[in-house]
């Protein structure tokens, strides 16, 4: 087991075929629709928490008998996945080369020692598309991308829609590239679509993690497919 490995945290199977689309890996999907359905916010943190741990568990049974390294491996998490995604790294022996967090969940999860957090993996990047309502209101990772300021997507007529245009977006960087992003000074300038002062760039989402790399960028995607605007 020596090439690219991506987990999935997340519901949309879709993705996986993404991944498959760009590069010869192997695919590791959590399906954990029973966790994630109650009702009750607190239930559903509980086993994120809960699953996260345990598939971190398999992941390092999954390296000691196949020779795998956490370098290998990029997980990938929407909404409460997001978080999940996280948990899953920091239970991981060693780090994780690279952890996305799509629209990390809001609600619950504020001050949670759980959340999602920079050093859960080697390089962690989020993507905010519904802040503040759906999303995580705040930095998460060493990168924080806010595509149109991160709160309303174009083409959008729902919260909704907005909280899952990070997965589409995301899902286009790993076949197509592009979403190139312009560095804030601090997510207050991202919201308010207010980045020109400095001359960072940075692409978002892609197979390769930017080990190294931290700060705010702001993006624009066009209302339907293709989003990238380059």
């Amino acid at each position: 087991m020596n090439k690219l490995t991506a987990l999935i945290c997340l519901s949309i199977l879709g993705l996986g075929f993404v991944f498959l689309a760009a590069e010869d890996v192997n695919i590791i999907v959590v399906d954990w629709s029973v966790g994630a359905s109650s009702i009750d916010y607190r239930t559903v943190i509980r086993n994120t928490i809960a699953s996260g741990e345990a598939v971190g568990a398999f992941i390092n049974w999954v390296n000691r008998v196949s020779g795998a390294t956490p370098t290998m491996y990029h997980i990938v998490g929407h909404g409460f996945g997001g978080h999940q995604a996280g948990i899953v790294g920091r239970n991981v022996d060693g780090d994780v080369a690279y952890i996305t967090a799509l629209d990390p969940a809001f609600v619950g999860w504020v001050s949670h020692p759980d959340r999602f957090d920079a050093n859960d993996g080697q390089y962690t990047e989020v993507v905010h598309t519904n802040y503040g309502i759906n999303g995580y209101l705040a930095d998460l990772g060493h990168v924080d991308f806010y595509p149109n300021g991160g709160i309303s997507m174009p083409g959008c007529d729902s919260h909704a829609c907005d909280h899952a245009r990070s997965y589409f977006y995301f899902a286009e960087s790993i076949t197509s590239g592009g979403f190139t992003g312009r560095q804030c000074v601090n997510y207050f300038a991202a919201i308010l679509s207010s980045c020109d002062l400095l001359p960072g760039r940075l692409q978002m989402g892609g197979l390769r993690p930017k080990i190294g790399r931290t700060g705010v960028y702001l993006l624009e995607t066009n209302a339907s497919p293709p989003f990238s605007q380059g």
